[in-house]
């Protein structure tokens, strides 16, 4: 485990934290007002390897031969020139920081980042980390990598777990829960709707999808599975035969022959699972490892225990339904263009024109 430091006196910044992977959906902005949850586990950080935040510059400033060296082959908005490395953890894993007021205003619903940092180290007053929970965004800290040291406090550490424990120990990630707003008159409301993890997990396996098509129609497993993906494939792939057979392979799941394997991805590591055995040539889509144990291994709606005694022989219970989100799955468009921006093959003309045509798959109501 580590503990985070200010780089300028070294008073503690953090209570003990064990490193994990970061969440896929750690940048996606989710719809408009909407209050999300926090990021990170407590007691977990993660490190974002990319750069993210001021300076930014626009696509049209950047020279392809620099954005194909920072693994970029196909047109974004805009790159971040800050410094890589920013580490988030939950909120509630800070110690000894301070707002600055100053950099704290001019949002919508809460404090965004676009001030810079609007932390600072309670001793020596050093900008050191940015507090985040405007609307529609996953509320975190964000501590300023050149701002912070890590310092271990254990000398060994617990290994990351197994397969086989992730199997009896992981958590699974529901793919409906509630979503709630801000700005109500009558406060906060909620209604049930996608999983966010969902739909950005979604996102980022689609670009993969696409690329592992290689031009041909796609097939997935039917259920879930097909909920999330099928109408994409159909709609951003030709239907020129033979298709490609997609199956969920992973552990307690033996890979099966098929052209593109759904697999797990640990979220301690952020390995990616392979099967043993011989090299296959199937091409690995991953997925985080909560949404994949539920679309692996779904759970059943159980019905209410009784509060006292077993139910009759024979006896029924007539429980609602598990909630269900009332539209169709879209994919969050911002994780898969950033995702397949940043595979090789999106140079690919025909991968090209689907970024370029996003506008209009948005209206299709895909994403």
């Amino acid at each position: 485990m580590f503990v985070f430091v200010c780089a300028g006196c070294g008073a503690r910044l953090t209570s003990p934290l064990s490193q994990v992977t970061l969440p896929l959906h750690a940048r996606q902005k989710y719809g408009n007002g909407i209050q999300l949850p926090v990021l990170m586990e407590p007691g977990t950080f993660a490190v974002d390897p990319e750069p993210w935040g001021p300076p930014w510059r626009r696509w049209e400033e950047i020279d392809p031969e620099e954005a194909a060296a920072r693994g970029v082959y196909a047109p974004v908005y805009a790159l971040s020139d800050a410094v890589p490395g920013a580490i988030v953890i939950a909120p509630g894993d800070t110690r000894g920081t301070v707002l600055i007021p100053e950099k704290a205003g001019g949002y919508c619903c809460g404090l965004d980042w676009g001030d810079g940092p609007n932390m600072a180290c309670e001793a020596c007053g050093l900008p050191v980390a940015s507090r985040i929970d405007d609307c529609s965004l996953w509320q975190a800290v964000w501590l300023v990598p050149d701002a912070v040291r890590r310092h271990p406090v254990d000398a060994a550490g617990a290994a990351p777990l197994t397969w086989a424990e992730l199997m009896t120990e992981g958590k699974v990630t529901p793919p409906v829960e509630p979503i709630a707003r801000w700005g109500s008159r009558t406060g906060s409301y909620y209604w049930w709707s996608w999983n966010p993890q969902w739909e950005a997990a979604a996102g980022h396996a689609l670009a993969h999808l696409l690329v592992a098509s290689q031009g041909h129609p796609v097939t997935v497993p039917n259920g879930l599975v097909e909920e999330m993906f099928q109408r994409a494939l159909e709609t951003l792939l030709p239907a020129n035969p033979p298709p490609r057979r997609a199956v969920l392979a992973g552990p307690d799941r033996p890979a099966q022959d098929a052209d593109i394997l759904l697999v797990p991805v640990h979220p301690q590591t952020g390995e990616t699972w392979t099967p043993a055995g011989p090299p296959t040539s199937a091409y690995s889509v991953p997925l985080p490892f909560g949404v994949w144990l539920w679309l692996a291994f779904p759970e059943p709606h159980l019905p209410v225990v009784p509060a006292s005694g077993n139910l009759p022989e024979g006896v029924l219970r007539d429980d609602p339904p598990a909630p269900r989100a009332h539209h169709l799955f879209r994919a969050d468009s911002g994780t898969f263009q950033d995702t397949l921006a940043r595979l090789p093959a999106a140079r690919s003309p025909w991968l090209r024109e689907i970024l370029e045509d996003l506008t209009q798959h948005l209206s299709a109501r895909i994403f």
